[in-house]
């Protein structure tokens, strides 16, 4: 795992500024680890309003964009050439000790695995946004999975993030 702490405050402050696109370029990161899976390179972004990740022929990104519309979609499915991409996403709100152990589970889950980026943001232990992606066998090639998560400790939400990337 690779995690860093980070020297910004995070933007998106609540789970209901988060936006969705598979169309944006690069923004400002905090923090980025460049993995290489299944025949691609992988890059991971964390940024101040949460992250992107880059792989084959998908830009991810969840995060407060301004202009854009407000709000993630539970599931969704985009077929690229030679590709098909999954997407789908969480909310979940919790109380204080239930939000705590989650917290704990989400770092154990991002130190564990061996491709991933994390990062905790100051003025919380429990801000934290972590990213882990693997490689799976899939019946025609490569096929990549990952995971976010997006912790919100002023309010007790967590936002879980699930995509699948897989050549055809």
């Amino acid at each position: 795992m690779y995690a860093v702490s980070l020297d910004a405050p995070y933007l998106d402050t609540d789970a209901d500024q988060l936006c969705f696109s598979l169309d944006l370029t690069e923004r400002p990161a905090l923090a980025e680890r460049v993995v290489s899976l299944g025949g691609l390179d992988v890059r991971l972004r964390l940024l101040g309003a949460s992250h992107q990740v880059f792989a084959g022929p998908v830009r991810e990104t969840v995060a407060c964009l301004r202009g854009a519309v407000r709000g993630l979609p539970e599931t969704c499915t985009h077929h690229l050439p030679g590709w098909v991409y999954d997407f789908g996403a969480t909310t979940r709100r919790l109380a204080p000790e239930e939000f705590s152990a989650e917290v704990t589970q989400v770092l154990g889950r991002a130190t564990a695995a061996e491709h991933s980026l994390c990062g905790v943001f100051p003025g919380s232990p429990e801000a934290v946004t972590a990213v882990v992606v693997e490689s799976v066998g899939g019946p025609y090639g490569a096929k990549l999975v990952w995971r976010t998560w997006h912790t919100y400790p002023q309010n007790g939400q967590i936002v879980s993030t699930h995509s699948r990337l897989e050549a055809r």
